[in-house]
């Protein structure tokens, strides 16, 4: 494929992994020999007279009772194994013929990740596709959030597992029964919609709600829908999210954007990193804030001296102030610098942010709302930790 993925002759050496290794062997071999001359020396006087000759016969003959010591010799031949079972000390011995095969097969594990980055792509389009199958759907829970319709009776009909399998407590049923009745306060009838909903999906989701500040709330309580737009087949692979506002006395606009750039192709230094599309970069949006409503600033009051007169008096100054609506003003990812750690950190969480949008809050607002996907997700994760830990005691077992 144009590059050569060998990487070039090197001078031949022992791999790293095992140099460690080895140096590992004889620092256990030291504490072994510290610890028998410790027992062998407590509770006696050191004679300092002794020759040098017999010093040197009582070193060997300590050395000799370390390396019949059955613990230490355990211990040696256990990092010994690893070493000598490690992939690059087996590859490392391999003849040159098998080298040279193993070669071509790397080439051939390139030209399988281009074609990967290539279904990859048409997976995009695919979902392109089917974003606009789902967006009539998408539309109607907006209208029905936001109050614009009303559900039918068919279209309100749902039973919860609960209730299939006859689980609904006694008193909850006494009040579903009341609330048929139509025993509603003139403010339920007057209640449109479903309010606060995308509020409180930001609230039950821990990524969204450690953003949210509480000065952000009374805006978010205008946030009526967040859509999902793919770039067109023509254009760099992308998605960008709509966040869709009622009009509101914070900001004018009525729709900020955020868009996220991907990349779906091997790296040329390091093809078998590739893995699928990754987000390279986001662009955020401007947004026309109101006068005294920008939430993404404070004003902070400081003293100051005058240096010739000695007078103090006090400025004010703009800060920067923690918001969710930061999210739209993101970190640049560079085109050759490097970020520094924290900005690389603010990015790398960005991008987490904008997937999740795009692969579970958007599709299944709803659960968020419930709380039901969170459980889920909460049920998975213990399933998958008690999988781990039963693989390590299966491990710890056959070691044993």
């Amino acid at each position: 494929m144009g590059g050569d993925v060998t990487g070039g002759a090197r001078k031949k050496q022992l791999p790293q992994s095992v140099r460690r290794e080895r140096a590992a062997c004889g620092c256990e071999v030291e504490r072994s020999k510290e610890m028998a001359d410790n027992s062998k020396t407590e509770g006696s006087a050191v004679d300092h007279k002794g020759s040098n000759d017999d010093s040197g016969n009582q070193k060997g003959k300590l050395a000799d009772q370390v390396m019949q010591n059955p613990q230490v010799l355990a211990a040696l031949q256990e990092r010994l194994d690893s070493v000598s079972h490690s992939p690059s000390s087996y590859i490392e011995n391999l003849p040159k013929s098998v080298k040279r095969r193993i070669n071509a097969l790397k080439q051939l594990q390139v030209k399988y990740a281009h074609i990967e980055a290539k279904f990859y792509e048409d997976v995009h389009a695919l979902e392109r596709k089917y974003a606009a199958l789902y967006q009539p759907h998408f539309d109607k829970r907006r209208e029905i959030v936001t109050g614009a319709v009303e559900p039918t009776d068919a279209e309100c009909e749902w039973h919860s597992d609960a209730e299939e399998e006859g689980k609904l407590a006694d008193d909850l049923k006494k009040k579903a029964a009341i609330e048929e009745k139509g025993d509603e306060t003139d403010q339920e009838e007057d209640l449109e919609g479903i309010p606060d909903f995308w509020l409180t999906i930001f609230r039950n989701v821990d990524m969204l709600s450690e953003l949210v500040q509480d000065h952000d709330e009374p805006i978010l309580k205008h946030l009526q829908d967040i859509k999902v737009k793919f770039s067109e087949p023509e254009e760099p692979m992308s998605f960008t999210l709509e966040f869709h506002f009622e009009p509101n006395e914070f900001f004018s606009n009525s729709v900020l954007l955020k868009t996220y750039k991907m990349k779906s192709e091997p790296d040329q230094s390091d093809p078998f990193s590739f893995e699928g599309p990754e987000i390279v970069d986001c662009d955020g949006c401007t947004i026309d804030w109101k006068k005294g409503k920008n939430v993404t600033v404070k004003t902070i009051k400081k003293k100051q001296k005058h240096k010739g007169r000695g007078t103090v008096r006090t400025i004010t100054k703009q800060v920067p102030n923690d918001s969710f609506f930061n999210f739209f003003s993101p970190v640049k990812a560079p085109g050759d610098g490097e970020l520094d750690e924290d900005s690389e950190f603010t990015l790398a969480a960005d991008f987490e942010i904008g997937h999740f949008f795009r692969e579970r809050i958007v599709p299944r607002a709803v659960l968020y709302f419930t709380g039901e996907a969170i459980e889920d997700e909460d049920e998975n994760e213990e399933e998958g930790e008690e999988e781990d830990d039963d693989d390590d005691d299966s491990e710890s077992d056959s070691r044993a």
